[in-house]
């Protein structure tokens, strides 16, 4: 018997047969992966692009400002506190996101900056920001998963763990 469907009860007395039976089959090993597993994907993904975002800043200051003053424009804020706080976001939420710590609300700041720079900054790159989105929308609304820094402490201090973290692995 072939091991991906020997826990579907409809296929469990006989292998799968033809391209059906093969098609089924992966869909079940595909949904025996955790959802754990599954949120690191968009954790690391959103990290690497703010991570990468906060290493450019960092290696010319000098033209950081410059596209803050003269790029950017962003409204109400100084140029130069404004790019203190997008570089601060940049580095401080990915170590969060890609350890599970804060992770909700380091999701939730990456999505507001996200939204301030489609509507301020970018309005014409919505087509990535709408992906950020999505990617950020899985740790927002399921939490990060077992596989995290919140979901130990939880653990560990006995809270209640997120609903992602108890039901799906």
């Amino acid at each position: 018997m072939n091991p991906c469907c020997a826990a579907t009860p409809s296929n469990a007395s006989s292998p799968p047969s033809g391209p059906i039976g093969l098609f089924r089959c992966g869909i079940a090993l595909l949904e025996r992966i955790p959802y754990s597993a599954l949120a690191l994907l968009p954790r690391a993904a959103m990290a690497t692009v703010f991570w990468n975002s906060a290493q450019t800043k960092l290696a010319n200051w000098d033209t950081t400002i410059e596209l803050f003053t003269d790029e950017y424009k962003v409204p109400i804020l100084s140029p130069d506190f404004a790019a203190h706080l997008a570089l601060s976001i940049e580095l401080s939420t990915p170590v969060l996101l890609v350890l599970g710590f804060f992770t909700r609300g380091a999701a939730l700041v990456m999505l507001g900056m996200t939204t301030f720079i489609e509507i301020f900054v970018y309005p014409q790159a919505w087509p990535t920001h709408i992906q950020w989105a999505a990617m950020l929308a899985i740790p927002i609304s399921r939490g990060p998963g077992v596989l995290s820094v919140d979901h130990f402490l939880a653990r560990r201090f006995g809270k209640r763990p997120d609903a992602a973290s108890r039901h799906l692995g």
